[in-house]
């Protein structure tokens, strides 16, 4: 296989990058989509103080991250044709490593609203905690720890 020039390398790394984007756009989506539902449900009324600071906390987070995840999208369309793709790559990406964070925290808010409310605020607390760390490590730690691997080994 040839070496690829670096407008190659830039082309094939935004590919990249928009199609990782359509993978967890429509989890942060569903996720929106369920919490602007919760509100008008009967029990919510009931929920306690912690329980609302999740959901907010939950709520704020998966709207900033649906901004942040499409904000990739959104800043090629508008850059289409300026001769800038190496810099919005590397602001894309930045863009996409903060959505997925707040996407993270999101999913751990909601982990700890539905927990507490099935159980109870130690449960929850628990569960959100490993929760948590699976996100940090599957998301975070395992790429992270792999940096240093040379660029030509498979995957």
């Amino acid at each position: 296989m040839p070496e690829e020039n670096r407008k190659e390398r830039v082309d094939r790394e935004l590919i990249e990058l928009l199609n990782e984007l359509r993978v967890a756009l429509p989890g942060v989506q569903v996720l929106f989509a369920f919490l602007l539902i919760v509100p008008f449900s009967q029990r919510f009324a009931q929920i306690t103080s912690p329980q609302r600071v999740a959901y907010f906390t939950a709520f704020a987070c998966t709207s900033a991250a649906t901004a942040l995840l499409i904000a990739p999208s959104t800043y090629h369309r508008l850059r289409f044709r300026q001769k800038d793709k190496e810099r919005m790559l590397f602001t894309a990406n930045k863009l996409t490593i903060a959505g997925t964070v707040l996407l993270a925290l999101a999913i751990s808010a909601v982990v700890f609203l539905v927990t507490d409310v099935l159980f109870h605020a130690a449960w929850a607390a628990l569960v959100t905690a490993v929760n948590a760390g699976w996100f940090a490590w599957f998301w975070y730690g395992l790429p992270l720890t792999r940096k240093g691997v040379p660029e030509d080994l498979p995957g």
